[in-house]
Formats: C-alpha cells, structure tokens, sequence
C-alpha cells in the first residue's frame, strides 16, 4: 500500500532552483532535501539569529531580508515552512517567481517511497500518531511518527527511510499540498482553534479536509462518529458515545460488533478521550491489514501518552494526579472534563486570552467536587464557577497542588486542564506542566 513510490520516481530536483522560507526545522529538513537531490536551494529566513547549524553546507542563508526583493527569489520551487503563513504579504512576494508552491510535506511525500498515514484533528492528533506508530513497531514492521510531531517527513526521507511515515498533519501542513495522499487517513475532531490564521471556523475546517483530497477508492477513512463523514466504502468511525460506530466502548473495554478488541484498564491510557485515541490507532491497524500477533493489552503494556496530554502522574492513597497543560484552549479543557466519570478536582486557568468559559458551568456541575483556579484569569474563574462548584483562587501552582491533596479522598481524581496557555506564568505549556508533575511528586 505505497502511494509516493510512483512520484519519487517521477518527481526530480535535479539542477533546479529552490527557494525554502523559515529556517525551522521542517525548512531546514525541505532544504536538506531539496540539496541532497540536486537542486540549488536557498533557505530564507528575516530572524536575525538564525543558525546554520545543521543545515547542508550546499544550501544557501539568506537572512538579509533586502535580498527578498532581488534575483535570488526566483525559483522552480517555493517550499513554505508551516509556521509562515500561506496567505501572508511574504508568501505572495516569492510566489510571484516561483513556478510551484509547496510545503515541506509535499516536499517529503513526493520522494518518500513507504506508505503514509495521515493523522488530522483540533485535538488528540500526538497521541494518536504515536499510538499508531507504536503498535506498527510492536508488530514488527518499521514506521516513525513525523510531520508536526517527531520529524519532518523531509527529515525521514534522508535519514530513516521507515516503512510508514505516521504524519501528523496541522492545518497549516495541509493548506500547501497537492499531491499528498496517505493509506489511511484519520479525523479525530474538530473545535475552534487557530481564529487568529483563520477567518472562520469554515476556513479552518477546509484546511484540514484536505487531507481526503487525493485518496483513491482503496484508501481507507478513518473518523470520530459524531463528526458526521459519509463515505461510500472504506470507511471505519468510532466513538466513546454512541452505539452506532464501528469501534465503541463498555467500561474499559473497546467494542467491535464482533467482540472485546482491549481492555486498556491494565494500561496508562487514563479518559474517554484516549480512548478514542486508541479506537482510531487500532482501527487504523485493521485498515492497513497487518496482523495482531498479540493480545492488544499486551501491546499497549509499555505505551506511555505524551508528556502533558492527560499524562498520568501519580497514585497516591489511591488519589490519581493527572497532567494535561497541554490543555491551551477550551476544547481540549472541555474534552478532559468529558473523559473522567470520576470525581474531580480541577486545576484550572493561565493567561487570559478573552475566551467565554460560561458554557464550562454545567460540565463543571456534573462530577467536579472542587475547583482551583490560577493564574491572570484565575479570580474572574472563581467567580464566574462559584455558584456551580465549590471554587477557589490559588497564588501558585504548587498552592493548588497542595489544596487538591488535602482536599482529595480516595477515587478521586486531580486534572490539571488550564483551558488556556501559559505565557502570564510559564514560557510554554510544557514548563507549565513540568512544574505540575514537580508539586504532585513533591508530595508526600
């Protein structure tokens, strides 16, 4: 099931011009590529501390941004980083002397010669692109997770050659393909995000659709049920809420109509939500046709989620600490409170993004005992929660870890789910979350 060995023999730099904007990784990695395969290739990038570090001694650094208006932009090939927008005044200045725009991941797909496996979705798309490439290895065939999470696909090409590339593919990787096409292509979900690139939730939504614009009718679709794709065949759907889907669940269990598929109680996937991950990634097994050879408990047995994604910390007096600061907007807040039946006490809150967490009360109601709030939007939090949940506003993290703790009883769960990002108190989400995983394991 190999779509990009037909392009790669096909498809040739050899003795072109390339131009590659943002000196990133996925544009050092397109660069690399585009070098490696004979072409001459420029790499631009205004940032005045750009290194050239790692980047082929072929490619040139351009970062005099007055050269963006000379000779040197013209070229056969535009390769756009996916960190620069695809609409934006630099992108239309070099596409004026270019014969064809891509993204690294196009760039990628035409010289990879395995099998691709596309993983979109506002949230739940890291999880799923390494569950998949995990249990691939764990079957005993090669695969490697990459485009916006692990490596670029560019990088893969050159260096590990693996037999699936299991690509995570944003919104803005899709936006700039044309040729892209995977084996089996997943969509998880889709909330609003990304409102400041997008002017809707419609725009977003078609970036992301993409990614069943090139398939065949072997290809296989693999989606979350409730997000209502029809396809005429090949075609799987899962959910953790209605009956209806192809994959579903009873307690622990994951649900096909002929049987148990796994028990993930005896693995460290923790809420509904990884659930469906899980559903997708076994799902995903099944379309590609590769053999359990195992028991799927078994399998999973050593798999860990990503640090910061509902990443299970600690049990301590039979209380469960559980780190989501990955959690930077209200989906994915929402997703984590819809994943726990258990009770709950919540950590939430950060910077104060202007976002409307009023719809959050009911959710809150339902099986949150206790909420603690941080951060600038923390005393707006309390107050807004207070007649909904018992509700209190905490200087520090490490103030409500400690709370949680004297607070929690046995069965309970502590979520850390800030529903907003980091920047008011932490560099990044995952500073934040080191600091959580730091208080809770200072515990004693």
């Amino acid at each position: 099931m190999s779509y990009a060995k037909e392009n790669s023999s096909l498809f040739t730099l050899e003795d072109e011009r390339v131009v590659v904007l943002g000196a990133g990784r996925s544009g050092i990695a397109a660069a690399n590529l585009a070098a490696a395969r004979g072409a001459t290739v420029r790499l631009f990038d205004s940032r005045e501390n750009v290194s050239p570090e790692g980047v082929d001694p072929r490619v040139e650094v351009v970062t005099d941004a007055t050269e963006a208006l000379g000779e040197k932009t013209f070229s056969d090939y535009l390769v756009i980083s996916p960190g620069i927008d695809t609409y934006g005044s630099l992108v239309k200045a070099f596409s004026k002397n270019t014969v064809e725009v891509m993204g690294e991941l196009e760039l990628g797909f035409r010289y990879y010669a395995g099998t691709c496996i596309g993983i979109t979705g506002t949230n739940g798309k890291t999880t799923t692109t390494e569950l998949i490439a995990h249990l691939i290895n764990e079957l005993g065939h090669s695969a490697m997770p990459c485009g916006n999470h692990g490596i670029p696909l560019s990088e893969l090409v050159l260096n590990d050659p693996s037999e699936y590339a299991v690509v995570e593919a944003s919104s803005f990787q899709l936006e700039t393909i044309s040729t892209f096409r995977s084996a089996v292509s997943l969509w998880l979900n889709l909330a609003p995000d990304h409102l400041d690139r997008y002017p809707n939730l419609e725009s977003y939504k078609a970036a992301k659709k993409r990614i069943f614009e090139n398939l065949g009718p072997e290809d296989w679709k693999v989606t979350r049920y409730e997000e209502g794709f029809q396809f005429p065949n090949n075609h799987m759907t899962f959910s953790s809420r209605s009956p209806d889907a192809d994959f579903t669940i009873k307690g622990d269990q994951i649900m096909t109509p002929s049987g148990i598929v796994v028990d993930l109680s005896s693995t460290k996937l923790r809420g509904l939500h990884n659930m469906e991950n899980a559903m997708a990634a076994i799902a995903t097994i099944q379309c590609l046709g590769i053999d359990f050879t195992a028991p799927a408990e078994a399998l999973l047995a050593n798999y860990s989620p990503p640090a910061h994604r509902c990443e299970f910390i600690r049990e301590m007096r039979g209380v469960e600490f559980i780190n989501d600061s990955k959690s930077t907007n209200l989906h994915s807040l929402e997703t984590a409170l819809e994943a726990f039946t258990q009770p709950l006490i919540l950590i939430i809150g950060g910077k104060e993004k202007g976002l409307d967490y009023t719809p959050l009360k009911g959710k809150l109601a339902i099986n949150t005992k206790l909420c603690l709030t941080i951060g600038e939007i923390g005393p707006n939090l309390a107050t807004l929660f207070s007649n909904e949940v018992e509700t209190k506003y905490c200087q520090t993290l490490e103030d409500a870890v400690a709370i949680a703790q004297k607070s929690a009883i046995k069965g309970d769960y502590v979520l850390f789910s800030p529903g907003t990002s980091s920047f008011d108190m932490y560099i990044s989400y995952i500073a934040r979350g080191e600091a959580y995983r730091e208080a809770v394991l200072a515990l004693n």
